[in-house]
């Protein structure tokens, strides 16, 4: 386990998935960190790579070839590389191998850097391409944070409030994760949209294209909170299990199929085109 912490975060990050799994409010004591109950949800924040979502039958094509690979890749399950650290920062590395080249035909480094700076702490994400073509995938965070924060309060206390006031619709899951072509209009109180034990009934709330760039989880019982900044990700997921204490806030690059129809990777939606010989960044971030 990696530690890292300045005089407001003590912050630890596990080499599976290079996922965080714990994040202390040092002036509070408290865990802001989902701790990963199996009877619910057995992940803390997982780091989401070469796809984001579902595929259907659990096909991806490329080229004209198909390669089974779960929802959310693989990266969540590998070892990832310590590469360096300090007091305040750690970088972690999963390479290609053959092992990622039998389920996905790139050669790529795909890197996660967390970085503490002022009052947040930054995630990076990081695709070079070692290939001799260009590269596609899809990136994203899954952080889930505890909700109610403190002992003697109810979920319902909770409500996510958002940087913009603006419709919002949520583009449908089906029972095995592809996006079905519907969209529903989400109940909101001009940016505010209140955390309900039903809300996440027919899976997670999906956005595409939204103006807001920064969701932060409230309580109309006192002023602590968590916000999740995501300047460059075009699309976020909020989710939580029905009944479970938690809930996520996920920025992506990229997302599920939809339903029936089959996509070679390089037209998936979303999808990241990275050339032979560059480098793809980009950031998020997480403060109390």
């Amino acid at each position: 386990m990696t530690i890292i912490e300045n005089d407001l975060y003590k912050i630890a990050i596990r080499t599976q998935g290079a996922e965080l799994t714990s994040f202390i409010n040092k002036a509070t004591g408290v865990e802001h960190l989902w701790q990963a109950d199996a009877d619910a949800w057995p992940w803390h924040a997982p780091n989401l790579f070469p796809i984001v979502g579902a595929l259907n039958n659990n096909q991806l094509w490329v080229d004209g070839q198909a390669y089974t690979m779960a929802r959310h890749g693989f990266n969540r399950q590998s070892e990832l590389l310590l590469l360096e650290s300090d007091a305040q920062s750690a970088k972690f590395s999963l390479p290609s191998s053959e092992k990622t080249l039998a389920v996905y035909p790139y050669r790529f480094d795909f890197q996660i850097h967390y970085d503490l700076i002022d009052n947040a702490l930054r995630v990076t994400y990081k695709v070079i391409n070692h290939d001799k073509k260009d590269i596609y995938f899809s990136v994203g965070g899954h952080p889930g944070f505890n909700v109610p924060f403190n002992k003697g309060e109810q979920y319902e206390d909770y409500y996510l409030e958002f940087e913009t006031e603006e419709k919002l619709h949520t583009h449908l899951l089906s029972a095995e994760g592809t996006f079905t072509g519907e969209t529903k209009l989400v109940p909101m109180k001009k940016n505010k949209l209140a955390l309900t034990r039903d809300l996440f009934d027919k899976d997670a709330l999906v956005f595409k294209n939204m103006q807001s760039r920064m969701v932060t989880i409230k309580s109309t019982k006192h002023d602590q909170s968590v916000s999740v900044e995501f300047p460059h990700f075009n699309y976020l997921g909020i989710w939580a299990k029905t009944g479970a204490d938690f809930v996520c806030i996920e920025p992506w690059l990229g997302c599920a199929d939809t339903q029936g129809k089959q996509t070679d990777i390089s037209q998936k939606e979303d999808i990241q085109k990275l050339k032979m010989g560059h480098v793809f960044e980009s950031a998020f971030y997480i403060s109390l």
